[in-house]
């Protein structure tokens, strides 16, 4: 009877464990890497997210630096996101308006398409989660 008891509390003790690795906190929340097609740095760019219970924060890397997102809102009714952040390149103060909807929702790889749009032109984006 030891035995019996010993085994069900070590499953369910695993069954515990996994149901707290699969946890991943808001769907945003992460790394995610992507292309922008028009971006003039090249085309890979670098997300990194968080949620802290309120709001979203993070930066964005469409090239060789760190820029701060400024805001970042979700419509969880239609899972769109939108994006502004400030920066400057060469030519100038530039601001970069991201507008997508977060795509296969339910699986680790998620990823988040639409447009990103600047001063210096647009173009079609993608980036999905690490």
């Amino acid at each position: 009877m030891r035995v019996l008891t010993f085994l069900l509390t070590l499953s369910l003790v695993a069954l515990a464990g996994g149901a707290a690795v699969a946890q991943e906190g808001h769907p945003l929340k992460g790394s995610w890497i992507g292309t922008w097609d028009k971006n003039p740095a090249g085309d890979d760019v670098l997300f990194v997210l968080n949620w802290d219970g309120k709001a979203i924060t993070g930066m964005i890397n469409p090239g060789t630096d760190n820029i701060t997102i400024k805001t970042a809102t979700l419509d969880p009714d239609k899972w769109t996101v939108h994006f502004e952040a400030d920066a400057k390149d060469k030519q100038g103060a530039i601001t970069y308006v991201i507008d997508a909807k977060l795509e296969n929702l339910a699986m680790p790889n998620r990823f988040i398409s639409g447009t990103w749009k600047s001063q210096r032109g647009s173009g079609p984006f993608r980036i999905q989660r690490q």
